[in-house]
């Protein structure tokens, strides 16, 4: 597997979590490294594992993503849970992204990136 790619690595992974057919599934970005076919073959399998009474959690930052696929959200920030509920519950009138952002303390709190503001002056 050292000389597998990122994506396929991923695949091979999911796979050996899904061998046993375990009830909950705890998964870290698993879309990270993968391209467009794969992704959706694998949202098809999870889509699949759920409907068969599995569950899935799901770690990941693509707020997209989860807007799209998740039905209940928790929004984590340095271990602690900042809100949960369903999806709409959480966003409110905003994205699930602006919703992060506003509950994790806004765009100036994002610590050791200062230094990229004196390229954009």
């Amino acid at each position: 597997m050292s000389d597998y790619s990122a994506g396929m690595t991923k695949k091979v992974m999911l796979a050996g979590a899904m061998i046993h057919s375990p009830r909950v599934l705890v998964l870290d970005e698993p879309f990270e490294s993968l391209d467009p076919v794969s992704s959706q073959v694998i949202l098809d399998i999870l889509e699949t594992y759920v409907e068969h009474g599995g569950t899935v959690v799901l770690s990941s930052h693509g707020m997209a993503l989860v807007e799209r696929v998740c039905t209940r959200v928790a929004v984590l920030v340095e271990g602690e849970v900042l809100a949960s509920g369903t999806v709409d519950e959480v966003r409110g009138e905003l994205t699930l992204e602006q919703r992060f952002v506003e509950l994790s303390g806004g765009v100036d709190d994002a610590e050791g990136l200062e230094w990229l503001h004196t390229f954009s002056d």
